[in-house]
């Protein structure tokens, strides 16, 4: 039987399309799952629990830098190692299963945002699908790349902050499985997501409802509202940590501005 056109599709059509798109996603990530839970012993050792020890390569960075210039907080310099303990029976099976999930479906990003673009392809103009394929691109970047500043920048500072600090002297400083891989997740995760904003302002400014207007208007008050924000939700008040997760966000904020129209849509008549 020929394929529908999209004029000549009904809703349960295009119910039952979005039902084998869901499928088809349901089942990579499945196999990814399987695939990481396999080899998840290893990944925890090495990726997970890496920055709770002290030859994570940006506390030795840290420790290399505060030779030569000693503004670091103390926090950041000398030697470090967290104890992980678990305490609940099945934790670690658990665990074992979510994070083969989560790292699955962040293999599984960028084949899981082109099934959906597959799934609403047919309803795109030409010039709408080519602007679509660069969005999918640099999505997928954007994406790696918050994970990446996640992992690579803002958990451990968060960790080695949180880890090294005591309420008092005779409480003893572990570490929960539970709260490790929450924290891991939370941040890492998290961040890809956050990075996904300028893809966000793009589509907004497609539709008509953001133009850059609004970015020059309100530049300076989000320059300060996330400044502000910043010092008060990092791990510290030190001028170096606020910088460090300041920088980032505020990129997010003036590449959205580079993405979206100049101007409001004109709605021809």
């Amino acid at each position: 039987m020929s394929k529908l056109s999209e004029s000549e599709m009904t809703f349960w059509d295009h119910l039952d399309d979005l039902r084998r798109t869901l499928f088809r996603i349901a089942g990579f990530v499945g196999i990814a799952s399987l695939v990481f839970f396999a080899f998840m012993k290893s990944i925890f050792d090495q990726v997970i629990l890496a920055p709770s020890r002290n030859d994570f390569y940006l506390y030795q960075w840290f420790n290399e830098i505060s030779k030569k210039t000693p503004y670091f907080p103390d926090f950041i310099t000398g030697t470090f190692n967290v104890k992980v303990i678990n305490i609940n029976l099945a934790s670690q099976f658990l665990v074992h299963l979510t994070s083969s999930l989560w790292f699955a479906l962040v293999f599984s990003f960028p084949f899981v945002i082109y099934q959906f673009f597959l799934f609403v392809k047919p309803g795109l103009y030409s010039h709408e699908r080519k602007n679509a394929g660069k969005v999918f691109f640099f999505g997928n970047i954007l994406f790696y790349l918050g994970v990446a500043v996640g992992y690579f920048l803002l958990f451990p500072l968060t960790l080695r902050y949180l880890a090294g600090y005591h309420l008092s002297i005779y409480i003893e400083q572990s570490v929960s499985l539970d709260s490790y891989m929450n924290t891991f997740l939370m941040v890492c995760f998290f961040m890809g997501l956050v990075f996904e904003l300028p893809i966000l302002a793009w589509f907004l400014s497609q539709i008509g409802i953001l133009n850059r207007e609004f970015f020059n208007k309100y530049r300076k008050h989000t320059f300060f509202t996330l400044f502000v924000f910043v010092a008060i939700f990092s791990p510290t008040g030190d001028p170096l940590t606020i910088m460090l997760f300041f920088i980032p966000i505020y990129s997010l904020w003036e590449l959205s501005a580079l993405v979206v129209k100049r101007k409001p849509v004109e709605v021809e008549d």
